[in-house]
């Protein structure tokens, strides 16, 4: 019954491990950019912690009421709606749909990173967090407790067993008296 109940509940985080795994790593070999919401600035549809999947696009072929992720400033990355373009600048006026106002500054098309092709909701909060100490040890203690539900009905079958012998033994001894 033990050996049951561990290769159940290891079963279900190895499901989850690899449907976790599918959903970062597939979209990543199809041509995707991930990139996890941190802000509120694209509620209801992109709320924190959504996974959003960027394919790169022409941005001539872009249209308004697109969402594109685009690069301001070296380390700051933005994804937001296109509310105006002009064609012959190269540039998009973007906004966020929970801001009240467009966001300052034209998007000029190189600093388009791609368009917004689709979302997985809470699965940032993993890919951002997977690569710090605590994700590091969070993984770290998944595989123990995989590893640990493999051994420990074998652990304890084996107790089992040395516990029937003894009877066994003992039940022998009793008869030759």
């Amino acid at each position: 019954m033990l050996k049951k109940i561990c290769n159940f509940l290891s079963g279900i985080i190895v499901c989850v491990l690899a449907m976790l795994a599918s959903a970062l790593l597939i979209p990543k070999a199809m041509g995707y950019e991930e990139m996890a919401v941190l802000t509120g600035s694209m509620e209801p549809e992109y709320p924190v912690g959504s996974l959003i999947y960027v394919k790169q696009i022409d941005p001539n072929l872009l249209q308004v009421d697109d969402v594109i992720t685009y690069r301001m400033g070296e380390d700051t990355v933005v994804t937001h709606r296109i509310v105006e373009m002009n064609l012959k600048e190269g540039t998009v006026i973007t906004k966020g749909d929970a801001n009240e106002k467009e966001d300052g500054k034209p998007v000029e098309f190189n600093q388009i990173i791609g368009k917004a092709e689709f979302k997985i909701p809470y699965l940032g909060y993993v890919s951002m967090n997977i690569k710090t100490q605590t994700g590091i040890m969070a993984i770290c203690g998944v595989l123990i407790a995989i590893i640990l539900l493999t051994f420990i009905p074998e652990i304890f079958s084996n107790e089992e067993e040395v516990k029937k012998i003894s009877k066994k033994k003992n039940r022998l001894e009793a008869k030759n008296m």
